[in-house]
């Protein structure tokens, strides 16, 4: 394991993959600053987290008479920094997902990550999609401007993807392609394209009118890479809040603070979603295993030494 590390870390792929990494960076906050979005610091303590839609490992901490949860994400808290005069806001946010063993195969989940978490209000999913295809976009064509060299060391041609990027109902995927439909799809794709209407946490919006329905969103990958972003418009009816958390046999008490909140009615509503940045650099640079592009190991089920 000492020799793998030592083996990383002077690896001559190390400072292409970094340069690649930091133009990506600043070409996502110039992007933000261009439409006049503003930067805010993350989040990473809270009674509440992220539910998530599938099982890991808690992450907790002591402190004082309190249990706080490390970050997994910050929607839930992303509506809350709505309710003012903010239209939208983005921050890089730092998350723990102490994910099982088993998603190391996936050769995309890490256990400590970064998110570009960004959120708008009055945003419907429409909206939201075409933004985040100008930022890929303008991400791509600064990495392919500036890094040439780097690219060119990795073994890697970026090409910018067209606009509007394909949009698949999640549905008719699953009738075709069955269990793991998004990666098969990535597989063949040359293309990003979008995967509509996922049931997941309670948070993202459902249609009244058609039940089952959300209003929801993952930006996938292409050449097999996967998973890039997920989001949604956002539930912000206390009444409906209440509803899908009883459907998911959630228990209320943890999201009391939360709640009172949205009962107000003072909380707007938005459309958001979370740009995992390991996984951009990997697609960046076309390196197949997550771990590639971090400096310590934090694959999911690996033993942390360091």
């Amino acid at each position: 394991m000492v020799q793998k590390l030592i083996s990383r870390l002077s690896s001559e792929k190390l400072p292409a993959i970094l340069r690649i990494q930091t133009v990506a960076l600043r070409a996502i906050s110039d992007y933000m600053e261009g439409q006049n979005v503003p930067q805010i610091m993350p989040i990473l303590l809270s009674p509440i987290t992220d539910p998530l839609n599938h099982e890991v490992f808690d992450a907790e901490v002591s402190y004082y008479d309190q249990r706080l949860q490390l970050t997994r994400s910050i929607t839930i808290h992303k509506p809350l920094i709505l309710m003012g005069h903010l239209k939208g806001f983005f921050c890089f946010s730092p998350n723990i997902r102490l994910e099982k063993a088993e998603k190391s195969k996936t050769g995309r989940h890490l256990i400590e990550f970064t998110q570009v978490e960004m959120e708008f209000k009055e945003f419907d999913k429409k909206r939201f999609m075409g933004f985040v295809e100008g930022l890929v976009r303008h991400v791509i064509s600064r990495v392919i401007a500036e890094c040439a060299d780097e690219l060119k060391l990795l073994g890697r041609k970026l090409e910018i993807p067209e606009g509007p990027f394909r949009t698949f109902e999640s549905s008719e995927l699953a009738a075709v392609l069955g269990e793991g439909y998004d990666d098969k799809l990535s597989e063949t794709s040359r293309q990003p394209f979008w995967v509509l209407s996922l049931k997941r946490e309670f948070y993202d919006r459902e249609d009244k009118e058609r039940r089952g329905y959300y209003h929801n969103y993952d930006l996938i990958w292409p050449e097999g890479f996967g998973e890039a972003l997920s989001g949604g418009e956002r539930e912000f009816e206390y009444k409906e809040v209440i509803r899908k958390m009883k459907e998911r046999h959630m228990e209320i008490e943890p999201y009391e603070s939360y709640l009172r909140i949205l009962k107000t009615g003072n909380v707007p509503r938005t459309a958001g979603g979370g740009l995992g940045v390991e996984r951009l650099v990997r697609f960046l640079t076309g390196l197949r295993d997550i771990d590639e592009v971090t400096l310590f190991p934090r694959k999911a089920g690996a033993k942390i030494e360091l």
